[in-house]
């Protein structure tokens, strides 16, 4: 009887270890026999390309999670810098730089509000960056009157659109983005303060860890990669839109839940949400591959996070 708990216990850890990375090898390989068009180098470059945007929201919202919170803002953000980057950057590439800042300025500034109002008042996040997105869609359809104006200038779009070599210049944005971040919570002591507010807030504070600047920073943060990944969604598309971020902090979670992180938090990692953010993009694109509409993309999500929250409480990931 304990052999037999034993293994089970060591068949849990190794599936828990590495079953994420078989799935994507399987999807991977599946996507290729639904529509052998998937393998084409354009569309590969495509699936990068629209998994940048994806990913670099789905670090922030990482960071979030692993505190026990969670951002609905982000897609409401990336809205918001879109279409301020194409209303005041209008096609000139020496607006870049301000503009840009400026743009990142209101992502921190989404984020900042969020992280005082659930850390001074003790908000529920979930309500609290509901209600932050309302207020930045607000915002943006009453400057735009509803017809976003303006263009993306070349340097923008290269982000966006561009490559160097065989990958997309976006992809290798998040890919460094995730390699730095990935090392800011294994090695230094602010990931590590991340990690224990996740696994017990109470023990955190006695600890003498500074809970609520601490998880402030993880919606700041959560906030200018969302204004970010709204640049590079810019590029991507090459011109404003009001709808520009819709579903995106959906994906984001979804993303984040099928990478291996609890949504209790204190567990789970930037590694497991850069492959999360993969399957979901390679999920997406089969669906569209296959020929299926639209709404096919909503019930495939709502499953893979039913199945992944199911998968990992099995395995004892989840509290």
């Amino acid at each position: 009887m304990k052999s037999t708990s034993i293994a089970r216990a060591e068949w849990q850890n190794l599936v828990g270890k590495y079953g994420i990375a078989i799935v994507l090898v399987v999807l991977f390989v599946t996507a290729g026999i639904i529509s052998p068009v998937f393998y084409r180098s354009a569309n590969i470059f495509n699936v990068l390309q629209q998994a940048s945007a994806l990913g670099i929201v789905s670090i922030g919202q990482t960071l979030v999670i692993l505190v026990g919170g969670i951002d609905l803002s982000i897609g409401s953000i990336m809205a918001t810098s879109c279409v301020f980057a194409a209303a005041l950057m209008r096609g000139q590439n020496h607006l870049v730089l301000p503009v840009a800042a400026f743009c990142l300025g209101i992502g921190v500034l989404a984020g900042l509000i969020n992280g005082l109002i659930v850390t001074r008042r003790n908000a529920p996040p979930f309500i609290v960056t509901l209600g932050t997105a309302l207020i930045f869609q607000g915002i943006r359809f009453v400057y735009t009157k509803g017809a976003p104006f303006g263009s993306i200038p070349s340097i923008v779009r290269f982000l966006g659109k561009g490559g160097i070599g065989f990958l997309p210049a976006s992809v290798i944005i998040f890919l460094l983005l995730s390699g730095c971040f990935a090392l800011v919570l294994r090695k230094t002591a602010y990931g590590r303060k991340i990690y224990a507010i996740g696994v017990n807030r109470r023990v955190s504070h006695l600890s003498g860890i500074n809970v609520a600047n601490v998880v402030l920073s993880t919606y700041v943060l959560s906030g200018l990669f969302a204004a970010f990944g709204g640049l590079v969604l810019a590029g991507y598309l090459g011109f404003g839109d009001n709808w520009a971020g819709k579903g995106y902090e959906l994906d984001a979670i979804a993303a984040v839940v099928v990478g291996g992180t609890s949504l209790a938090g204190g567990k789970g990692g930037i590694g497991g949400t850069v492959v999360g953010v993969l399957i979901m993009t390679i999920v997406f694109n089969m669906v569209l591959l296959a020929g299926l509409p639209y709404q096919f993309q909503q019930i495939v999500k709502g499953l893979i996070i039913a199945v992944s929250v199911a998968f990992y409480s099995y395995l004892g990931k989840e509290d």
